[in-house]
This record gives structure tokens, C-alpha cells and sequence, in this order.
């Protein structure tokens, strides 16, 4: 059963910190089953907070999502995400 992970950025607080995050962060799928399915894009908040933009990846397992986020090479780059935003990440099953 596949799944995702949907990131929404909430507030940017420091921009370069963020592109360096931005720009490292497709190298951490390497040796995951991901498909990039949203990067950003026009979105319109319909309810809820404001959101800053959208990001949502597929992998065939939720078991395969939780490894790829739990991955050393994404934990150590997450720290620019930390470091320079406000993120909320769910990883919840299709159907």
C-alpha cells in the first residue's frame, strides 16, 4: 500500500539556509523508491493556517517513507530545515 509525505513550510527564517536545504534535499533520495509528486506550485489555503508552499512525495510503504525521513543522509541535512524554517511533515498511508 503506498504512502506519503507531505510537507507544508510554514514561516522561512533564514533564506539562505533554506536554499541550502532546497538544493541538497533530492540527493537524500537516493536509494529510495520516491516519486516526487508536488515541489511547491501554485496551492491556495482553503482552511487553516497560511502556509509558505506544499511538498508531497509517494513511496510504495509506509515503512519506506518513515526509513527515507529516519535516513541518516536526510537527518543530517534536516538540520538546515530546522535551522531555517517552520515545517509541519506527516507521513500517513494511501489507499
Amino acid at each position: 500500500m503506498p504512502a506519503y509525505i507531505v510537507f507544508t513550510r510554514e514561516k522561512t527564517r533564514n533564506q539562505v539556509e533554506y536554499d541550502e536545504y532546497k538544493s541538497s534535499v533530492r540527493a537524500t533520495l537516493v536509494g529510495h523508491s520516491a516519486k516526487l509528486l508536488a515541489l511547491g506550485g501554485n496551492y491556495e489555503v482553503l482552511e487553516g493556517a497560511a502556509t509558505e508552499g506544499v511538498f508531497l512525495m509517494e513511496f510504495p510503504s509506509y515503512d519506506e517513507a518513515a526509513a527515507w525521513y529516519s535516513s541518516p543522509a536526510y537527518r543530517a541535512l534536516s538540520v538546515h530545515r530546522w535551522e531555517s524554517s517552520d515545517h509541519r511533515c506527516v507521513i500517513f498511508e494511501g489507499v
